[in-house]
């Protein structure tokens, strides 16, 4: 099977756990010298910026993510049908910048001030080598 094709049937045809883990957003530059990390998992009611797409520049809360799309929705991005009705638009995570982040969830925000495993390790050799002396 060629390379191209399997990856389109592990983003495609991915289980519902996968996708999930698939709706990364890329993090601010604040939040990101804030919590070492460059992307998070969004969840509702975190604060993101368009980066790409008509909705370009426009800020926003997430009011809903839809796993089965890989995308998410946002407050106040609306399309108008024909007949005046408004429907939500939805916008894949890869095309946004999340600026503040829902802190709700306890273990979400304990995951991401975790510094890096690696550099936990570097951390307690020098001070076994401290205690040591």
């Amino acid at each position: 099977m060629k390379p191209t094709k399997m990856r389109n049937n592990l983003i495609y045809q991915a289980t519902f756990q996968t996708r999930s883990k698939q709706l990364g957003s890329a993090l601010s530059k604040e939040l990101r010298k804030k919590y070492g990390k460059r992307s998070v998992r969004v969840i509702e009611g975190d604060s993101v910026k368009i980066l790409r797409g008509e909705f370009k520049g426009v800020e926003g809360k997430i009011s809903n993510v839809s796993t089965q799309k890989n995308s998410v929705a946002i407050e106040g991005v609306k399309k108008e049908k024909t007949k005046g009705d408004k429907f939500d638009v939805y916008i894949h995570t890869s095309n946004l910048v999340v600026t503040s982040i829902n802190t709700d969830d306890k273990w979400r925000i304990s995951r991401l001030e975790q510094s890096d495993p690696k550099k936990q390790t570097k951390g307690t050799d020098k001070a076994k080598k401290e205690a040591d002396e």
